[in-house]
């Protein structure tokens, strides 16, 4: 299971990678390292799993940027405000393992790789708002997310962001995760449930950099997310989890 994680993880990483062969600049970051992941052990889930992940972070200008944590950005419109190109990001599912009591009762999801369009708007030298749309590759799921990032004033040589996030999902992916059929429901003792698009989950993440050498340092992410609408009334979350979801990630990384 986790060396299957980490190849699509790498498999996101490659195209792009392929750049810094031939840009170079002094504003291109690179961060490469590797942490351990902490994450409901399904979406809803009120219990954890901890997954060894590497971290890659890699922002060039006017091309675009990868990272493990927020996926793939190719830029193809270069404003001097507004961005915008592919995004492809990467979506956890659950394996039976990860479903406790509930394996066998409720079907397990494979990861799944999604694909799509981004655009952003840099509002000033501290400050992006923009969307990303995507698609499942692999299926019917569509999904939609806002975020606005910011850089929080530095600590001395402590670099400190947030994040809000609002995400979207359309009926198709809703159900993926959080409906359930007649089958599971009456496994679980349950009513079905079908719910339709719309919100599914509002987030704020925390993001801390210290360094600990001029080219060396520790990074740690946290989120809080609340699931919304169809995801936060699911009996599946109602009667076995939780619609407060807490996630982070703690990673040792060295930049050039």
């Amino acid at each position: 299971m986790q060396n299957t994680r980490l190849i699509l993880l790498l498999a996101c990483a490659l195209p792009a990678l392929w750049p810094l062969t031939a840009v170079a600049t002094d504003s291109a970051v690179l961060a490469i390292g590797a942490g351990m992941q902490r994450m409901p052990a399904w979406p809803g889930a009120k219990n954890d799993r901890e997954d060894p992940v590497p971290y890659i972070d890699i922002e060039l200008p006017d091309v675009g940027s990868f990272s493990t944590l927020d996926g793939l950005e190719l830029e193809f419109l270069h404003g001097p405000a507004l961005r915008g190109g592919l995004y492809g990001g990467y979506r956890w599912g659950r394996e039976r393992s990860d479903l406790g009591a509930l394996g066998g009762k409720v079907p397990s999801l494979p990861p799944r790789v999604n694909l799509g369009g981004y655009l952003e708007w840099q509002v000033n030298p501290a400050m992006d708002v923009g969307a990303n749309l995507s698609h499942d590759i692999r299926g019917a799921g569509a999904y939609l997310n806002l975020y606005a990032d910011t850089e929080l004033p530095a600590l001395g040589p402590v670099e400190e962001a947030a994040t809000l996030r609002w995400s979207m999902m359309n009926g198709m992916a809703m159900n993926r995760f959080f409906g359930l059929g007649n089958a599971s429901a009456a496994a679980l003792g349950v009513s079905p449930w079908h719910p339709s698009g719309g919100s599914e989950m509002a987030s704020l993440e925390y993001d801390l950099f210290v360094p600990t050498s001029h080219h060396t340092g520790v990074a740690l992410t946290l989120v809080y997310g609340r699931l919304l609408g169809g995801a936060a009334n699911s009996p599946l979350v109602q009667q076995f989890g939780t619609a407060n979801q807490w996630s982070g990630s703690l990673a040792f990384i060295w930049h050039p």
